[in-house]
């Protein structure tokens, strides 16, 4: 037997920050994102003895051992702990890969995580909901491997959809967003990722803004606070269909955003969005933590090929955007 695991990468459109616990566990958060229909993906196979990671990405492998710990250095730590929060698995082959390159702001580790969780839970026999593997996600991430991570990745990649995602010290709710499918349609036509060809860990960033977050510095809670209300503000424009008043909106957004850490944004993403901008894009933002990755561009369709223009004439990679609605999969082969 073949067991197949996928889930979806997201991009996220405001609150970013506001998922962290040092600020959620306070005041609240939330956060207005949408998956991808770009996945990670998770393969199973039985092995004749031990449980063997491959990382078609890092062009990784590792042959597990119960006895050893999972706090090591290195792009397999995650998938390591995982595999430690099974127990011992028994042999299997684990083959991991992403239509994403990692580090790029899509949250491809909490993807990672919701399917690799989902797999492991199939083949063992486990009976988990979506919010149980986004949870046992989180804590593994956040609390097991101490990442300065969030928790809209793990909870966006196991529902799937455009949704509102709630984060409270009591608990998360994902809320769908109610989107007229034409208006969803159009949304997407709209929306374009360009590769920036900088890949970069989003550790250093988000333990800068956690750190600020912890110790009250009222500029970045007073852009976190904004950026929360802002992902209200920006369903609303879905709901009613105002996609232009949703693109002002990110825009505004991507002013707040570049002020919680210097490094979130930098002269040749400053230069890229000026010239999206100039071009007829009406607002954007740089995907995830920032630093690099995609930059997330919202245009009217008569502007989208001036844009499109505009940015591959800087070299970046366009990319087109197509929402998921499933969220985490998994999938049996005889």
């Amino acid at each position: 037997m073949l067991l197949i695991a996928r889930a979806p990468v997201r991009i996220s459109f405001a609150g970013g920050g506001t998922d962290l616990p040092a600020y959620f566990t306070r005041y609240g958060g939330q956060v207005l994102s949408a998956t991808l229909n770009r996945y990670v993906y998770t393969i199973l196979s039985p092995a004749p003895r031990a449980a063997h990671l491959i990382s078609a990405n890092y062009s990784l492998f590792h042959q597990y051992a119960p006895d050893r710990d999972a706090m090591w250095d290195g792009n397999l730590s995650l998938p390591r702990a995982i595999l430690e929060a099974f127990g011992n698995p028994g042999g299997i082959d684990l083959f991991i890969a992403a239509q994403v390159p990692p580090g790029t702001g899509l949250g491809s580790s909490g993807s990672l995580a919701v399917a690799m969780i989902a797999a492991l839970a199939a083949w063992s026999g486990w009976s988990l909901s979506r919010a149980e593997i986004a949870e046992l996600a989180c804590q593994i991430e956040i609390e097991r491997l101490g990442m300065p991570v969030g928790k809209q990745d793990q909870y966006a990649a196991a529902f799937g959809g455009l949704n509102r995602i709630r984060f409270e010290a009591g608990g998360v709710a994902v809320e769908r967003v109610p989107i007229a499918p034409e208006v969803r349609q159009a949304l997407e036509r709209r929306l374009r990722l360009f590769y920036t060809g900088q890949a970069r860990p989003s550790s250093t960033i988000l333990k800068t803004q956690q750190r600020a977050t912890a110790e009250e510095d009222p500029q970045v809670l007073r852009r976190l606070h904004l950026l929360k209300a802002l992902a209200e503000d920006m369903e609303e424009r879905l709901t009613v269909g105002d996609l232009d008043g949703f693109g002002r909106l990110l825009h505004e957004a991507w002013a707040l955003k570049r002020g919680l850490a210097a490094s979130i944004s930098n002269d040749f993403i400053d230069r890229c969005y000026a010239a999206a901008r100039e071009a007829g894009a009406i607002g954007g933002k740089i995907t995830g933590a920032g630093g690099g990755g995609f930059l997330l561009l919202y245009c009217p369709e008569h502007a989208m090929e001036a844009v499109t223009k505009a940015m591959t004439d800087m070299e970046l990679k366009p990319m087109d955007v197509a929402f998921d609605d499933q969220g985490v999969q998994v999938f049996r082969v005889e």
